[in-house]
């Protein structure tokens, strides 16, 4: 059909009919949803849009809780500039610092991606609960350094600080691992697949941590 047309416009028509081609196979595609087991599979509209796996309560707040409890990690390290003495302890503490921080922003993508807020909202509490307790303890997640663990850690230096460091991060990461537990131990909570694989991430990859830290710290793991 296109013998007797000149090469330039030879060309042109072809390119056309690709892009028409391409459209109607296009438009062709199925989606095909497998079944349950004993039960057929299902083929779904072209239109057909993918699903977020539904979330309980627990999943936002345990996300939100360790953004907060990651974010106290990164604070401490930023400490160790002039206070630090072990460089093996400065190298691990840059590894902490950039995986956490890594680690912040995922979760902050993921709450967003669900429309729920990257910050824990302050509830059930009155004006008078307020006013009589201090507000940073009430917000504290499980492990996390009180003020004045943070400000001991602030006035320290040379080998005090790397043993307030070691010891407080220990504990930050002992705090990190009942959160999981406490995730995967609520029902219906955890079931979210990136969720569960992050959870899972956290809990292996600060276990690792906790027994370098002992072995820096002296102690048996």
């Amino acid at each position: 059909m296109l013998r007797n047309v000149s090469g330039p416009r030879r060309a042109f028509l072809a390119a056309c009919g690709l892009v028409l081609f391409s459209a109607v196979a296009a438009s062709a595609q199925v989606i095909v949803q497998p079944g349950a087991p004993g039960q057929p599979s299902k083929v779904l509209p072209a239109s057909t849009r993918a699903q977020l796996t539904p979330r309980s309560t627990k999943d936002i707040e345990f996300m939100q809780g360790m953004i907060m409890h990651h974010a106290q990690a990164v604070e401490m390290v930023a400490l160790m500039p002039g206070r630090v003495e072990k460089e093996d302890l400065r190298l691990l503490g840059a590894r902490i610092s950039q995986s956490q921080a890594d680690e912040m922003n995922f979760m902050k993508r993921w709450l967003m991606a669900r429309g729920e807020p990257t910050e824990m909202k302050m509830e059930h509490m009155s004006h008078d609960d307020m006013d009589d307790m201090d507000m940073s303890q009430h917000m504290l997640m499980p492990g996390m350094l009180s003020a004045k663990q943070m400000e001991a850690l602030k006035k320290s230096k040379g080998a005090e600080f790397d043993r307030l460091f070691l010891a407080g991060m220990i504990q930050h990461h002992g705090g990190a691992l009942t959160m999981v537990k406490d995730l995967f131990d609520t029902a219906g909570a955890g079931q979210d697949a990136q969720l569960f694989n992050f959870a899972t991430d956290v809990d292996s990859g600060q276990r690792a941590e906790i027994k370098i830290m002992q072995k820096m710290l002296g102690e048996k793991p």
